[in-house]
């Protein structure tokens, strides 16, 4: 298949601002989309391995969330509730509850903050000094955790936070468990700072870390590395915030990356796939003892976004269905054994990843430009795939999590070949 002209693309060259971005990667006009299948309107289809960023882990039009949905606009059901009380926002919790929290042995209060991610991870991290008394912040270096200023400061990415003015302040930055530089003793050395009284570091009131950080590269906590961070900060009476924006709602394998370490974080924030259908809802989960709010204390107009509780009910009961999670299981196997595939392909390629997600580094195999060669030949056979890291370097391949196995075979052939030729 070979890229053709667009079709009219002129309002948005006239009208909306240069900031776009991922519309200069895909130039192509899309239209309806089904599972993992995108179909643009002059009748093209591309099979998506980039899933809205990771916001559509089920795949486009879930059935099971979209008859619910229609359901609930068929019988006029509330629309809009700030933090009153709904129905639609009884069932959620309840569901969410039953299915997510409870097997998992996590007694947390649930705040719907505003519609993104960014606006969980300003909570929890308002929320954390708020708890503390202490102002201070512990983050890593390839760590992405949003765009509004709370959430910058603790991003990594230097061309981001200098577009949003954002200085040091009060964030300790440290090297993650692993990145492009090599292996750190990071846990080792946030031990020596909070140890030593002329460290020149205060305690901080949190440390927050995703447990795989997969704008910065797809690079994988281990479970050790978690557990060791988790006792540091219990001993030191830090509070520990999972940022689970990304990588929760089953991306890698199950329903919250940190899952399989055994531990239990103080604050973890989730969004992006949470409803299930692209439908914005985002949350912080918090230890009971941290709900320390007063009364419209931390507000926002669409916190209350009852078609997403509508639709993030549905999702959770994805959950409890053996074919789904057999299906979750199948998908990633087939990403391990096309890791191996990769890496026998070309043995430069780094290959990272957990679950359904999969990074294929290539710093070390012709680098950025490889990538932007193989994500381009990707997209002109038919594949929509992301990239991510330092210099976007890594091709992200994020498949839905219930993407039937002779698509998710196809697109990996393609991918493949990119790779081949790239």
């Amino acid at each position: 298949m070979t890229l053709a002209t667009t079709t009219d693309t002129s309002v948005f060259e006239k009208l909306e601002s240069e900031v776009r971005s991922y519309c200069r990667t895909f130039p192509v006009v899309f239209e309806r989309a089904k599972g993992a299948l995108l179909h643009t309107d002059d009748g093209r289809t591309f099979i998506d391995f980039f899933c809205g960023a990771g916001s559509l882990n089920y795949g486009h039009n879930n059935d099971a969330v979209k008859r619910r949905i229609l359901g609930y606009l068929a019988d006029d059901g509330m629309m809009h509730g700030l933090d009153m009380h709904t129905v639609a926002k009884r069932d959620f919790l309840t569901r969410f509850n039953e299915i997510v929290l409870q097997p998992r042995g996590l007694d947390y209060k649930v705040q719907f903050t505003g519609p993104t991610g960014t606006d969980a991870v300003e909570a929890a991290l308002k929320l954390a000094r708020r708890a503390t008394g202490r102002t201070g912040l512990t983050a890593f270096t390839g760590a992405y955790h949003g765009m509004s200023r709370g959430s910058l400061e603790v991003t990594g990415s230097r061309r981001a936070r200098r577009a949003g003015s954002v200085t040091g302040g009060d964030v300790t930055f440290v090297p993650f468990e692993d990145g492009p530089l090599g292996p750190f003793d990071s846990i080792g050395l946030i031990e020596r700072l909070w140890a030593d009284p002329s460290s020149g570091t205060e305690l901080p009131a949190a440390v927050v870390v995703e447990p795989v950080q997969m704008e910065g590269g797809v690079h994988p906590a281990s479970r050790e590395w978690l557990r060791r961070l988790r006792e540091v900060t219990q001993r030191y009476g830090v509070l520990l915030i999972l940022d689970e924006i990304q990588t929760g709602c089953g991306r890698t394998g199950s329903f919250f990356g940190f899952e399989d370490s055994g531990i239990v974080p103080d604050i973890v924030t989730v969004s992006k796939s949470l409803s299930g259908y692209g439908l914005p809802l985002s949350l912080t989960l918090f230890r009971r003892e941290l709900d320390l709010w007063q009364p419209g204390e931390h507000t926002g107009t669409f916190r209350g976004n009852q078609l997403a509780f509508v639709a993030a009910t549905a999702a959770c009961e994805l959950w409890q269905q053996e074919d789904f999670l057999t299906g979750l299981r199948q998908g990633a196997e087939r990403l391990t054994r096309f890791r191996a595939e990769v890496g026998a392909l070309d043995p430069a390629l780094g290959l990272r990843g957990r679950g359904m997600v999969l990074g294929i580094d290539t710093a070390l195999a012709g680098g950025a430009d490889r990538a932007e060669r193989v994500q381009r030949h990707a997209f002109e056979h038919g594949l929509i795939v992301e990239r991510c890291g330092r210099y976007d370097e890594v091709l992200k391949v994020m498949p839905p999590l219930n993407v039937a196995p002779a698509l998710l075979d196809e697109g990996l052939g393609i991918l493949h070949d990119a790779l081949r030729e790239g």
